[in-house]
């Protein structure tokens, strides 16, 4: 083997304890530099938003659907149609019921209006024949006759206004069937609840769906939130409302808003997308950071769901956020 001189074997020594150095200096520098300040609590966790299924109430064949997955979607816009032949049918079957009892009303209201006028013309000659009966100038059979005549006038007034009233409650009974087919058919056009990108579609035009039976599947762009987790001794701290800081993985250096709308009551073990082997054989607790609303609303042509980051949490509000998590994004930042 070679000889090396012993000044520069010292040489080579001295600079390999050199890097060593500047590597555990770094390590150490690195280390204080991501290190949170106390007060600020952190956790791994997902870019998450509510779904929403746009569905039939009964069932119908799919006439039309106008999006696709992918599609940016407004409350109200319509998003399916489905096909309203059979109940169309029976709308023109209930309306036609709905006159035939208004007409059934107009002819009990013209029989009252007549026996009304028999009845006062009945009175009239009873009275008349009564004081040819009291000058001895009538006989009282015609008084009779007369007198019997104004009772059945009267009870079949009191039957025509029974009928009356029975109209009217078919009239009431028909104008509720009629909306009640009008309103199906009305929630035969199925429209976006929110505003949201279309996930999954999951049917065709020609199918039948099954009452409840969803046609699409929406993403809630404006009720985007993270679900992190959290060792009890620091989830026993947090409280709802309290402030938050969202980061995502492709970019850390820039932060959203938020703040805690859930904790979880009971412990768990940590999912098995979160953290380490070790991590996950740990109880925690789950938390919710949600993210403003106007702000999600700002963003929703960019927001991406499913997306990987790190949610902080003040447990002291007192607490002052660290450079990294200083540059957030606003409503207004969009437009700088």
């Amino acid at each position: 083997m070679p000889k090396y001189p012993k000044g520069k074997i010292k040489w080579v020594i001295g600079l390999i304890a050199i890097a060593i150095a500047v590597f555990i200096g770094f390590k150490y520098w690195k280390g204080k530099k991501s290190a949170l300040p106390e007060g600020i609590v952190s956790g791994n966790g997902r870019i998450e938003a509510k779904l929403a299924d746009v569905a039939a109430k009964e069932p119908l064949r799919v006439k039309q659907i106008l999006v696709n997955e992918g599609d940016l979607v407004r409350p109200g816009q319509v998003l399916v149609r489905l096909d309203t032949t059979t109940l169309e049918s029976s709308l023109a079957e209930a309306n036609a019921n709905l006159a035939a009892t208004q007409e059934k009303l107009a002819v009990a209201q013209a029989g009252i209006v007549k026996q009304k006028s028999e009845i006062e013309l009945a009175a009239i000659e009873a009275d008349r024949a009564r004081k040819l009966v009291a000058q001895g100038a009538g006989s009282q059979r015609d008084l009779d006759v007369r007198a019997s005549q104004v009772e059945t006038t009267r009870a079949a007034l009191a039957e025509a206004e029974a009928t009356l009233k029975t109209s009217r409650e078919e009239i009431e009974v028909a104008r509720a069937n009629a909306e009640t087919i009008q309103t199906r058919i009305a929630d035969a056009t199925l429209r976006s609840p929110v505003t949201g990108r279309v996930l999954y579609r999951l049917a065709e035009p020609g199918e039948v769906l099954a009452p409840g039976g969803p046609a699409l599947t929406l993403v809630n762009l404006e009720d985007v939130y993270m679900e992190i987790f959290l060792p009890a001794s620091e989830a026993a701290r947090v409280k709802l409302g309290s402030e938050a800081r969202l980061t995502a993985d492709f970019e850390p250096d820039r932060s959203i808003p938020g703040y805690v709308s859930f904790v979880s009551p009971e412990a768990q073990f940590t999912p098995k997308q979160v953290e380490t082997k070790s991590e996950r054989e740990k109880l925690v607790f789950r938390l919710k950071l949600q993210v403003p609303r106007e702000l999600a609303s700002r963003y929703v042509e960019r927001i991406k769901t499913g997306i990987r980051g790190v949610g902080y949490v003040k447990v002291d509000p007192a607490a002052t956020w660290p450079t990294k998590l200083q540059n957030v994004i606003t409503a207004e930042s969009e437009s700088h």
